[in-house]
């Protein structure tokens, strides 16, 4: 980039809260950026605001009926309007420096990637790429020379902590969960959890999905799996503490027994914010952390029993291979069951880990191509749908 150009950043998923906040902090540092291009899901009208109040060059909606609402509220103002899966990979692929990868779930994969093996930075809030194809997507990384810059709060720390230090100097990289908010219920009470308590987060404002993921710490899970594939970090090497302040989000352990931890507010803005700016730091309207305001700090270990998500996903993680494809796909399915009141809180794991535990063994290899991932996938999913509508049958 010459001096004085303005760095293009793409934003795949402009209209969830990752996505907003990226634009956001774009916004105020209009003489360093500029939006290159913005994609949605299917809110033509929000993405067409979007595009014009940033000045976005192209605009993609994921539901090609949605388009024609897309170019009549563009038309005019010389933003190119596109519609359907092949225009999120044309939104991925063109020029430029970084692109933020926010769109959710495994829906996000395909985007990502495109935006990967076009080389460039890709700032990576989509954990699932990683869940679903993490070999095949970091291999592709290097192929292409991209770098990938971590943006969930927990691996931007860990990245953060690690700096230059070699993963051969690396004892333990431990991320925190906040516990969600049936940290403290008793087991008994979790089988009545709805949908509404589920999604509100004590310390983050969040999509539901990934609400109801933090509450059963099926978050967590995916997050390990992420970070096994982000830092090259073997999975007996990795752990979580549950810190109900959300106020250290990684810990990285050295053989020399000195630990590293990144410490902030949890405001997801602090690590959107580094991505951007990424290896320099940008000034971000965020809180600022006064360790003399805090009444304290407190870890505790997980409760797999009354969690077993996370036990369910570790175990997916040890198991490599497309174990961890499967129970994302499956835990999507269970998820959105549970978001519509089909299935009770407990049955999300439950469902989980009985399509993994279907799945012939010789079926989990290790995605070697998009395809491979996104034929898994569905086939999960499809066994996922089939055993909630079994358990609807049994409980009649």
């Amino acid at each position: 980039m010459n001096a004085g150009e303005r760095e293009a950043v793409t934003v795949l998923g402009a209209t969830g809260s990752v996505g907003l906040n990226t634009l956001d902090l774009i916004a105020r540092q209009p003489d360093r950026f500029r939006v290159e291009a913005v994609t949605a899901n299917r809110n033509a009208l929000k993405l067409a605001e979007l595009a014009r109040s940033h000045g976005a060059r192209f605009a993609a909606i994921a539901d090609p009926a949605a388009y024609r609402e897309l170019k009549s509220a563009l038309a005019g103002t010389g933003i190119q309007a596109a519609a359907g899966p092949a225009a999120l990979i044309e939104a991925a692929q063109r020029p430029a420096a970084r692109v933020m990868a926010a769109i959710v779930g495994a829906a996000g994969l395909a985007p990502a990637l495109a935006a990967v093996e076009r080389g460039g930075m890709v700032l990576l809030a989509n954990k699932e790429c990683l869940v679903c194809a993490g070999q095949y997507f970091m291999e592709a990384a290097a192929k292409a020379n991209a770098r990938i810059l971590p943006v969930d709060s927990e691996h931007s720390a860990i990245f953060q902590a690690l700096a230059a230090d070699r993963l051969s100097a690396v004892e333990a990289v431990t991320l925190t969960a906040s516990g969600g908010p049936f940290r403290d219920w008793p087991a008994e009470r979790l089988a009545h959890a709805r949908p509404e308590e589920a999604i509100c987060h004590p310390n983050w404002a969040m999509g539901a999905k990934i609400s109801i993921d933090s509450a059963t710490l099926m978050n967590k899970g995916l997050e390990l799996i992420e970070a096994h594939h982000l830092f090259s970090v073997p999975p007996d090497r990795l752990r979580v503490l549950v810190h109900p302040e959300s106020i250290v989000h990684g810990l990285v352990a050295f053989t020399d027994g000195s630990v590293i931890a990144q410490m902030a507010p949890p405001d997801m803005r602090i690590p959107i914010a580094y991505s951007l700016s990424w290896p320099e730091r940008m000034s971000a309207p965020t809180p600022r952390l006064d360790l003399a305001d805090l009444a304290g700090l407190t870890f505790e270990a997980p409760d797999l029993a009354r969690f077993p998500a996370l036990r369910i996903a570790l175990a997916a993680l040890r198991e490599g291979g497309g174990a961890p494809t499967v129970l994302n796909a499956a835990n999507e399915v269970a998820v959105a069951a549970y978001l519509n009141k089909r299935i009770s809180f407990p049955h999300i794991a439950m469902i989980v880990e009985q399509v993994l535990n279907g799945v012939p063994s010789g079926d989990m290899c290790e995605p070697s191509a998009l395809e491979d991932a996104l034929a898994l996938d569905a086939r999960a999913r499809e066994m996922a749908d089939t055993a909630i509508r079994a358990s609807l049958i049994q409980a009649v």
